[in-house]
């Protein structure tokens, strides 16, 4: 896994750069500023109003005496969709744009959902239940 992360990290801002230096010889340098500017504040205001409401529907599940699984999932998917778009790159945006829209956020969530399912039936996570 850690490998993967690493060609992640390394890789992606790359090909991200490259992207960018691209596409500024065609629009203009000052362009492309605006619109790496512009992204960012749109991922900003997505996140926070996906935010708020999956924060509304943990509340709800917590006062109802219910484990919020699926409002934490969707907070995960939320906060790694804002990240991505506040950095500077197409790849990234368009990640970030996939995590904070709820419909399709959902392929996101059912393959973090099987992850985590993998984990526990392995025996590489515990789940502590306090009653």
């Amino acid at each position: 896994m850690f490998k993967w992360l690493f060609f992640l990290m390394i890789i992606i801002p790359l090909i991200e750069l490259l992207i960018i230096i691209w596409a500024s010889s065609y629009t203009g340098v000052p362009a492309m500023i605006g619109l790496i500017i512009l992204t960012g504040a749109i991922g900003a205001t997505l996140a926070r109003r996906q935010g708020i409401r999956t924060l509304r529907q943990a509340q709800i599940s917590m006062q109802n005496g219910q484990i919020p699984g699926d409002p934490i999932i969707d907070g995960i998917c939320i906060l790694i969709g804002g990240l991505s778009l506040l950095m500077p790159g197409f790849i990234s945006d368009i990640i970030g744009f996939f995590l904070l829209i709820p419909f399709t956020r959902e392929i996101f969530k059912n393959w973090l959902k099987a992850i985590f399912q993998n984990m526990i039936n392995r025996g590489n996570a515990i789940i502590y239940r306090r009653f």
